[in-house]
C-alpha cells in the first residue's frame, strides 16, 4: 500500500523540539508531500493515574497506526543525559508488533533533538535515538556537509540530524537551524518519495 505522508514525531516540553518539528515539516511539504505532525505523550510519573489522551493543546497525540501507515519518519526528542526522553523511548517501547510484523523495514527515517546548552548531549541523543530504528530495519536519514550551515552553524545542527540550542525557555531557532531541520525534511520526503516508486 502507497503511503503519501512523512510522520513527524516528536515530544517537546519548552518548545524547541517542537520548533525543530515544525520547520521539518515544511521542508516535507515544500516536496509535495504531506507532513503530519503528531506529538508523543508524557508520561505520567504518577503511579496510579494516567496520562491524558488528548493534549491540551497543539498536534494530536501519535498513534502506532501513524507508524504503520506512513512513507517515512522524522523522530523527534529533547536530549536527556546524552540520550532521548522517557516519553520517547516509552513509545519505541509500545512498537513490538510493528517490528513482528515488519512495518517499518525500508522507510526512510531522521532524528532530531534540542538540548538547553551547546555541549548538553545533541549527538549522543541523535545516535542513541536511531539504534531502535535500525533494528526496525529503517533506511537513516542524516544531514550531508552539502549543506552550507553544517560547515557554519554556531548554534544546534549535526550530520547525525537538526538539533537546537535552546539559550532560554522561550525557544527561538537559529537561522542555521531553521535551515538544516527544513533540509532534512526535505532529504527524507525526496527520499521516501523514490523508494516508493519502485
Amino acid at each position: 500500500m502507497s503511503s503519501s505522508f512523512i510522520l513527524v514525531a516528536f515530544y517537546s516540553v519548552h518548545g524547541g523540539t517542537q520548533l525543530l518539528a515544525e520547520a521539518i515539516a515544511k521542508g516535507v511539504e515544500s516536496c509535495g508531500m504531506e507532513a503530519k505532525v503528531r506529538q508523543i505523550p508524557p508520561v505520567t510519573s504518577n503511579l496510579d493515574g494516567h496520562a491524558k489522551a488528548v493534549p491540551e493543546a497543539g498536534a494530536p497525540f501519535v498513534q502506532l497506526s501513524d507508524l504503520e501507515e506512513c512513507a517515512g519518519l522524522a523522530l523527534g526528542s529533547p536530549t536527556r543525559f546524552g540520550n532521548m526522553s522517557a516519553a520517547v523511548k516509552y513509545f519505541i517501547d509500545q512498537t513490538l508488533a510493528q517490528w513482528l510484523a515488519g512495518s517499518l523495514i525500508n522507510k526512510p527515517a531522521s532524528v532530531f533533538t534540542s538540548t538547553g546548552s551547546m555541549h548538553g548531549g545533541q549527538e549522543a541523543t541523535l545516535l542513541s535515538m536511531q539504534i531502535p530504528l535500525l533494528h526496525h530495519g529503517m533506511l537513516i536519514c542524516g544531514l550531508p556537509y552539502s549543506e552550507a550551515e553544517l560547515h557554519s552553524t554556531q548554534s544546534g545542527g549535526t550530520p547525525y540530524g537538526p538539533s537546537h540550542v535552546a539559550v532560554n525557555k522561550t525557544p527561538t531557532l537559529s537561522d542555521a537551524e531553521k535551515a538544516l531541520a527544513f533540509a532534512q525534511g526535505k532529504r527524507l520526503a525526496m527520499i521516501a518519495k523514490k523508494l516508493e516508486a519502485h
